[in-house]
């Protein structure tokens, strides 16, 4: 396959921004990787987003089993890279983040696919961390967006 898998955060975009950037890059769907798809920020909890995605071409879909385990969003919050990393890779050796990794594989290697979660530093978010997983196994490069 010839593109890159792709990731972004939210963190200071507002959702026109976000599906600008995705239809700019060419993505064909949306990976939430968030574990709660929920946001206090408006237009990024799933429905709306999801709802928002589709009218412009580009499909949803939520993985809940990717998503950071709740010690490692408060480590991230914290500024403590290393430990959020930690507690995420111990998550995705479980059979259920495997489970969600193996279908985030098949969809990244199916189509133009971006990592969504919060954060807008990749080195701060666990969707870093799934991109490089998925990488590994399809040997795409990882683009953050």
């Amino acid at each position: 396959m010839h593109w890159p898998i792709f990731t972004s955060g939210y963190e200071g975009l507002v959702q026109e921004q976000l599906l600008d950037r995705l239809a700019a890059a060419g993505v064909a769907t949306l990976l939430d990787v968030r574990a709660i798809a929920q946001s206090r920020k408006a237009g990024f909890s799933k429905t709306l987003l999801g709802s928002s995605a589709a009218s412009r071409g580009i499909t949803y879909l939520h993985l809940r089993a990717l998503g950071t385990p709740k010690a490692g969003r408060i480590a991230a919050r914290a500024g403590r890279a290393a430990e959020m990393a930690a507690i995420f890779s111990t998550h995705l050796a479980t059979d259920a983040a495997q489970a969600g990794l193996a279908e985030a594989v098949a969809v990244a290697a199916a189509a133009p696919t971006c990592l969504l979660c919060f954060e807008q530093d990749p080195h701060m978010c666990h969707r870093r961390l799934v991109a490089e997983a998925i990488a590994a196994r399809t040997g795409q490069a990882i683009r953050h967006l």
